[in-house]
């Protein structure tokens, strides 16, 4: 039974969302689920830790009431047999050395990708196919 891997997409940005939407739509064949900030994307991850089957995470840093290294402190303490089959991209334009250095330091961080979302080395990148 190979499934599609579910995506999730955490960005505040709507245009950054509709973009992405439709570039992994087009690219993967696949839908993608939206959340506004870090917040919002934790409840949806609480409301489907039965998925069973890979799940993407895209991830803006820079999002308000909750940002992404916010996230993925929470991230942390979810159970580790909901996060071993996730993957986590974190996307941003951040040029800021500090910032990029702790996003490639966490440990659930798959890769760090500059925006705009560079769907071609993404689709390379990814672990399920």
């Amino acid at each position: 039974m190979d499934l599609k891997p579910v995506f999730l997409l955490i960005e505040d940005n709507l245009i950054d969302q509709l973009v992405i939407k439709q570039l992994i739509k087009k690219s993967l064949d696949s839908d993608i689920n939206i959340t506004n900030n870090g917040r919002e994307g934790l409840e949806w991850l609480y409301n489907h830790q039965d998925l069973n089957q890979t799940l993407i995470i895209l991830l803006d840093i820079q999002m308000p009431i909750m940002n992404g290294f916010d996230f993925l402190e929470e991230y942390d303490k979810l159970s580790d047999e909901f996060k071993k089959e996730n993957q986590i991209y974190v996307l941003s334009s951040t040029l800021d050395s500090d910032e990029i250095k702790k996003i490639k330091e966490n440990n659930y961080v798959t890769e760090f990708l500059n925006k705009p979302f560079p769907i071609e080395d993404f689709k390379k990148k990814l672990h399920f196919n």
